[in-house]
């Protein structure tokens, strides 16, 4: 794809995401350029080190590979301890620069060892899932899961940059790639409706990426704290989150989020806020890329009961973002529990 880069307006800096074919080549360049030098810890995981991660560190100058089990049940306090104790085997200091490559977990998880060794050091963003790519690895948001639920330990910090190989997503798991979509999908309900035609989302086509990109970013400059219109982006993820944990993180992140995301079109509408075609317009869509619509093995009171400690919550209460229609979405907070397990009903096989 043509190359392009985007700057971020950030709370203490201002950084690029940079979008090119074979970007992770150029990442000694990116970094020179930065001004970033210093001995790097390249943080990934055991299915990335043989396809990337070796050839990263053997790009780079004074740099180690740290590598961990891959999944999002080891994104624990543990294996943020074992970050600990290879950056100090490897000598880093304040001036040293941990490089996340990987999908969303390996992103939230170097970025929160990065943001508390030390008190800090150097960050970079290289995600290599199409998720990461259009979501995780954008607004500076890092943690880990806890038993009682998701992201609920974590900081924000920012990125020195963000480097996307748009190459690297060739190597995806169809079923990587529908969960990245479905985090586009949701960009498209929220904001920016291009991002809702089917038709850009092919295997292998990478236009919609830098729209999906400038959504979050746009997103996150107006609110970089989660004060205010950043919690817009967690539509589909009160319902998906929940459903994340009462699986044990069998159910994988973005395909949580679609059937999340036609929950909360599906709760939009029992609670009076649109007509019947919304959620079907979702559903459709959901079902055309090959999305989950529906779940079974577990008790919709379960789903409900789990919701209870999503870190989006409000003086309480559970924190919907609902829908009056693509591109209009809205907080509510005085949704009746009976409403969300109507809909959690609804959706179970």
């Amino acid at each position: 794809m043509k190359p392009s880069q985007l700057l971020v307006n950030a709370p203490d800096r201002q950084y690029p995401i940079i979008v090119e074919d074979h970007a992770l080549a150029a990442l000694p360049v990116y970094l020179a350029e930065r001004g970033l030098s210093g001995k790097v810890a390249v943080v990934t995981n055991e299915t990335i080190a043989p396809l990337y991660g070796e050839a990263v560190v053997a790009s780079l100058r004074n740099a180690v590979l740290v590598t961990l089990p891959d999944g999002e049940s080891y994104k624990t306090l543990d294996s943020i301890r074992l970050l600990y104790d290879a950056f100090f085997k490897a000598e880093l200091d304040r001036n040293s620069i941990i490089i996340g490559l990987g999908g969303g977990v390996i992103g939230d998880m170097a970025g929160f060892a990065a943001a508390t060794f030390l008190r800090g050091v150097r960050f970079v963003q290289a995600p290599t899932s199409l998720l990461a790519v259009v979501d995780s690895s954008i607004g500076g948001k890092v943690g880990v899961d806890v038993p009682q639920g998701k992201n609920l330990i974590g900081a924000f910090k920012q990125p020195e940059m963000v480097v996307v190989d748009t190459s690297v997503l060739a190597t995806l798991p169809d079923v990587e790639w529908r969960c990245g979509v479905a985090e586009a999908v949701k960009a498209g309900l929220i904001r920016d409706t291009r991002l809702m035609d089917v038709g850009l989302y092919r295997r292998g086509e990478t236009a919609f990426i830098p729209w999906a990109i400038a959504f979050k970013v746009a997103i996150v400059q107006e609110d970089p704290y989660e004060n205010g219109p950043r919690a817009f982006l967690n539509l589909g993820h009160t319902f998906g989150h929940a459903l994340e944990q009462v699986s044990g993180f069998k159910w994988r992140h973005g395909e949580a989020v679609a059937l999340g995301l036609l929950a909360a079109a599906r709760l939009s509408q029992l609670h009076g806020l649109c007509d019947m075609n919304l959620p079907r317009q979702v559903e459709q869509m959901l079902r055309a890329l090959d999305l989950p619509v529906r779940y079974r093995d577990y008790k919709p009171a379960d789903i409900r009961a789990a919701m209870g400690t999503d870190k989006k919550r409000a003086g309480g209460k559970v924190r919907f973002v609902l829908l009056h229609a693509p591109g209009d979405p809205v907080l509510c907070d005085d949704v009746p529990d009976r409403k969300v397990l109507d809909v959690l009903e609804s959706l179970r096989e």
